[in-house]
């Protein structure tokens, strides 16, 4: 018999830039998958957060992990062996979608059936705990983590390396190491991508801005908004506001308009917040309760003005040779498809799988990015639907209108 053939990233060494979500859904998952008759490789993750208690301190929001098809956030969960720590938890939710009228009639809804295997079609969890549950995974493993440390450039040696600049918290001190694999997941603004893709940078506005925060409401949230993410639209004025039950006293809010791209901005004076919520009383004034209410109960620390941005996914060419871009680093949906945790664990484990499987790095990228950019388009164009949708007026809203009395005709048949 042949001896097995040598995998190409045995006992090399790989670095990840950034510990969010797809980086440490990538360390976790590839050494899961590692072959153990090989020499696994070493891997080290860079991430700029001070220290494990700041990075997980980071995140106020609650995500939806969806699991109604194979392209989700709870299927990479199963797949890495945390569906059970995750939803120790979470909750289970249905991922049911409402939409409703000013008056909040129900005009049309979504129920999403759970993929097989999975005990729910959502689970809701805080960025915190999910954040925790993968860090964890990673931190019974050999991988090394590096924190205060952010990688801020990479470039390909002749001998085939790619050889990373690595600042300190402060920026104060550089260092450089070689790899044989850097997995770009640093994010939006990923300092990678800016010096090897510097004509790729600009984020596209997609013409919507939302104001809004996030609310705390102690005597219970009310019908109903009280369990399902929802969107609550004007009767042709253009104006919608999104809602996002965080657990039985929270909900993420934000009021949506087209116009001119504004200044993004969450940080506001005392004058600077009220003015904020009486931008969105009065613009949304048809709004019936309990839009004021929930208005009125926003957290000054999480109130915001932003203008929805996004960015297409690219496919990587010869010239990223030994670089692979992931999660938001590669791609960004605007804030109209709350699925971008969901596409960073699927980017993550599906790059470990094809990387595991694949005899060569060439053909496991091939291979990731037919799977990446497929998956990541559906919510893209989805998104661009939404916007038009919830911002509808005149006869594009009348058509909206009748269509969606027509389908909830038809479900009584």
């Amino acid at each position: 018999m042949a001896p097995k053939q040598c995998h190409l990233l045995a006992g090399k060494r790989i670095i990840v830039a950034g510990g969010g979500i797809a980086g440490t859904a990538f360390a976790s998952a590839l050494i899961q998958q590692w072959d153990p008759s090989q020499q696994c490789p070493e891997i080290t993750v860079f991430e700029r957060a001070h220290s494990r208690e700041t990075y997980l301190a980071e995140d106020p929001y609650t995500l939806n992990l969806n699991g109604d098809n194979r392209d989700e956030g709870l299927v990479a969960l199963k797949q890495l062996g945390l569906l059970e720590a995750i939803r120790a938890n979470a909750t289970l939710n249905s991922g049911a979608i409402h939409v409703w009228s000013d008056k909040w009639k129900e005009l049309a809804s979504i129920h999403p059936k759970a993929h097989p295997d999975l005990p729910s079609a959502t689970m809701r969890i805080t960025r915190q705990n999910l954040k925790r549950i993968l860090i964890e995974t990673v931190e019974k493993t050999n991988v090394n983590w590096r924190w205060a440390s952010t990688v801020t450039g990479a470039e390909r040696l002749s001998s085939g390396k790619i050889r990373v600049t690595i600042s300190d918290a402060g920026g104060d001190n550089t260092s450089t190491q070689d790899c044989d694999l850097l997995i770009a997941a640093d994010g939006v603004d990923s300092r990678i991508r800016a010096r090897l893709r510097p004509h790729d940078m600009k984020l596209e506005y997609t013409g919507a801005t939302q104001i809004g925060g996030i609310s705390h409401l102690p005597d219970g949230l009310p019908d109903p908004i009280r369990e399902d993410y929802g969107l609550q639209m004007s009767s042709g004025e253009g104006v919608c506001c999104i809602y996002t039950p965080f657990d039985d006293n929270t909900i993420g809010w934000a009021l949506s308009t087209v116009g001119p791209e504004r200044k993004p901005n969450t940080k506001f004076t005392a004058e600077e917040f009220v003015a904020l919520k009486n931008e969105a009383l009065k613009t949304a004034s048809m709004f019936q309760e309990p839009f004021r209410r929930v208005v009125e109960a926003t957290d000054p620390a999480t109130a915001f003005v932003r203008p929805a941005m996004e960015k297409q996914a690219f496919q990587h060419d010869a010239r990223l040779r030994g670089v692979v871009f992931t999660g938001d680093a590669n791609h960004v949906l605007s804030p109209y498809e709350f699925v971008g945790a969901n596409l960073a664990l699927m980017d993550g484990g599906d790059l470990a799988e094809q990387i595991c499987k694949n005899a060569s790095i060439e053909a496991a990228v091939r291979a990731y990015d037919k799977l990446s950019i497929a998956r990541f388009e559906k919510p893209f164009n989805f998104s661009h639907e939404r916007i038009r949708f919830g911002h509808s007026t005149g006869m594009l809203w009348k058509m909206y209108k009748y269509g969606m009395a027509a389908q909830r005709a038809m479900a009584k048949h």
